[in-house]
């Protein structure tokens, strides 16, 4: 695209999309990447970025819609702040995954995909963070948490909302990051 064409992208994220496609020897092969930067810049895959999209690559809305629905990381909505994915794949669902993310659902008082009345929280149940050998698991934005419990829950979220501007204690249980400097996470 031109720099006359109007962007729903920022002039950096514009910059690097164009400069994406390029690498490519056939310009579709950069579409989950270029939706993945879009992703994190604007939130969510609007109807303006999946049509800029398309035309940056020289393909169809459709087509972008396609691939986009195929993968759970993308979204069509937008989601809180801090989007909580929990992992209920098999490591994870054999060490409570389950239960955590039932905690979550409890805590936030929504279901999956769902995003809490003040925007600060949503929720997504996923298959996997790649995370085994640590489960059960959750990832903030991209922040990992590790080797939890339901009783982790709480104080996940506390720290998330002091983040937020929201009355919180503003810390966070880290689990492996905690074991590796001598202590055991907070239950």
């Amino acid at each position: 695209m031109g720099d006359e064409t109007m962007t729903v992208f920022s002039p950096k994220l514009a910059a690097r999309l164009d400069a994406l496609v390029e690498k490519y020897p056939l310009r579709r092969s950069a579409l989950v990447p270029m939706l993945l930067y879009a992703q994190d810049e604007i939130g969510y895959l609007s109807d303006a970025v999946i049509a800029e999209v398309a035309a940056r690559i020289g393909i169809t809305e459709l087509d972008v819609r396609n691939v986009a629905s195929y993968y759970s990381m993308l979204r069509f909505k937008p989601a809180g702040k801090y989007n909580v994915q929990v992992c209920t794949n098999i490591s994870c669902m054999l060490r409570g995954g389950y239960e955590l993310y039932e905690r979550f659902q409890e805590e936030l008082g929504i279901a999956n995909k769902g995003v809490t009345a003040d925007g600060v929280f949503s929720l997504e149940e996923v298959e996997c963070i790649g995370a085994c050998c640590w489960a059960p698991a959750i990832q903030v934005n991209y922040e990992f948490h590790e080797e939890l419990s339901p009783n982790h829950v709480p104080r996940i979220l506390a720290g998330y909302r002091g983040r937020a501007g929201v009355p919180g204690d503003g810390s966070l249980s880290q689990g492996r990051r905690a074991q590796s400097n001598g202590k055991a996470p907070n239950a």
